[in-house]
C-alpha cells in the first residue's frame, strides 16, 4: 500500500483520493492535465524522442502529488496564521521547511521579480488612464 496522507479534510493514496465530505475526488480534479505534463517533458528531450504513455502517467502521479504535498504544507502554516489564502511566500516557506531549498531560492526570486513586474505594469496602467482622462 502506497504513502497514505491527509490533510484539510482529504485522505490521499496512491492513485485514489477520498474527501471526507462526498466521498471521493474525481482523479481528473486530483491529477494535472496529462497533456501538460508530456508538453513539459518534451521541452528537455531532443526533438526526435518520444515519451511513452506509462511514463507521462507516471509523472503526472508524481507532480501531481507533489503540488499537493507543498501546497498542503502552505496551507497548514497558513491555517495555523488564521489565514484563508495560501500566496507565493507560503510556497516559497513550504518548499523551504519540507527541505527543497534547491527550489526555494529560485522561487523566491522569481517571485520578486514577478512582483516588480506587475507593480510597474499597475503604475504604467494608473499613468496611462491619466492621461486619457485630461
Amino acid at each position: 500500500m502506497g504513502k497514505v496522507s491527509e490533510r484539510e479534510g482529504f485522505k490521499y493514496e496512491l492513485g485514489t483520493a477520498t474527501s471526507a465530505e462526498d466521498g471521493a475526488v474525481k482523479e481528473q480534479d486530483r491529477l494535472l492535465p496529462i497533456a501538460n505534463v508530456g508538453r513539459i517533458m518534451k521541452q528537455i528531450l531532443p526533438p526526435n524522442a518520444k515519451i511513452s504513455k506509462e511514463a507521462k502517467e507516471t509523472m503526472q502521479e508524481c507532480v501531481s502529488e507533489f503540488i499537493s504535498f507543498v501546497t498542503g504544507e502552505a496551507s497548514d502554516k497558513c491555517h495555523k496564521e488564521k489565514r484563508k489564502t495560501v500566496n507565493g511566500d507560503d510556497i516559497c516557506w513550504a518548499l523551504a521547511t519540507l527541505g527543497f531549498d534547491d527550489y526555494s531560492e529560485p522561487l523566491k526570486r522569481y517571485l520578486h521579480k514577478y512582483r516588480e513586474l506587475e507593480g510597474e505594469r499597475a503604475n504604467q496602467n494608473k499613468a496611462n488612464y491619466s492621461y486619457e482622462n485630461i
